[in-house]
């Protein structure tokens, strides 16, 4: 069985950087797509980042030259950078990963982001 588990949220300052961590808890081929998702009370899940191995790379507006999504292989790990962060990213953020067969996909219980002064 895969698990995902997300770290480094918590509380930062606006204007400061944070660094979201995913680790790929278990057996999987390889991750073929990795996005980042995030959720805010009264608000649905809404899409941040994304990025197909090989492929294309997406960031919604609101985040784009400010967040990084990336991925570490021989960790099985996947990054979220988040530089300028504002009031209005604060959220849960949720890991979602897939394999190359796509009825192997997984998600992240999530991870609090504070952007506050």
């Amino acid at each position: 069985q895969v698990q995902l588990v997300e770290s480094g949220g918590g509380l930062v300052q606006p204007g400061g950087s944070l660094r979201l961590s995913c680790d790929v808890i278990g057996r999987i081929d390889s991750i073929h797509y990795m996005a980042w998702y995030r959720q805010t009370p009264g608000k649905g899940r809404e899409l941040v980042a994304d990025k197909t191995t090989g492929g294309d790379t997406y960031y919604d507006d609101s985040v784009k030259d400010r967040f990084t999504i990336s991925r570490d292989n021989a960790k099985n790990t996947v990054y979220l950078q988040m530089n300028s962060l504002k009031p209005e990213d604060t959220a849960v953020y949720y890991c979602h990963v897939r394999a190359p067969d796509p009825r192997h996909y997984y998600w992240g219980r999530g991870t609090q982001v504070t952007v506050s002064s």
